[in-house]
């Protein structure tokens, strides 16, 4: 009968081996974010499903710089319809690739924090491709609440060379005509 360390070192090599079968090839950022043209507001245009975003309409998030240094990020979405209730969450992004200032983590409840790479961003900063290196996230970020169909499928285009399926994409509705929540 195998000895308890032997039987504990096969455990923790089987657990090496599922976590090296799930590993993703490196995810490529942008080369670098100008964090004053990237405050501001952004619209949700698609995002890939979320439990924390269930029922989430009208999304939207806002960017400002904290005197500490780091991000206030407020975002905002009505449940259901453009009409529904407004949740709104508070959070803070802290830059980790000061570099770049393309890799960010993010929290809404510390001490938990998220990955939130910019991996796509407009050299007008009017759209943004957001993910993070699992692939279990990504948002399409737009400075207006529709996005143009053309600009749209060229952003889908680049999704499966960063390993995102554009099929799991749900895009979001957005009110034309009047803010995306008060």
């Amino acid at each position: 009968m195998p000895s308890f360390s032997r039987r504990l070192g096969a455990v923790i090599a089987l657990l090496l081996l599922a976590a090296c079968g799930s590993h993703h090839p490196p995810l490529p950022t942008v080369d670098h974010v100008d964090l004053d043209r990237y405050l501001g507001t952004w619209y949700e245009i698609a995002r890939y499903p979320a439990p924390f975003q269930e029922g989430c309409v009208a999304t939207s998030a806002t960017y400002s710089l904290r005197e500490d240094g780091d991000i206030r990020v407020l975002n905002r979405c009505r449940v259901d319809t453009p009409d529904g209730e407004l949740r709104v969450a508070e959070g803070r992004a802290k830059i980790i690739d000061e570099q770049s200032n393309a890799k960010l983590k993010v929290t809404f409840f510390w001490p938990f924090y998220g990955d939130y790479w910019v991996l796509a961003l407009d050299e007008n900063y009017q759209w943004a491709l957001v993910g993070e290196p699992s692939r279990e996230y990504l948002w399409i970020l737009s400075r207006t609440r529709q996005m143009d169909a053309g600009r749209f499928d060229a952003i889908l285009g680049r999704l499966p060379a960063l390993g995102y399926d554009p099929e799991n994409l749900l895009v979001t509705p957005q009110p034309e005509g009047r803010q995306a929540s008060p």
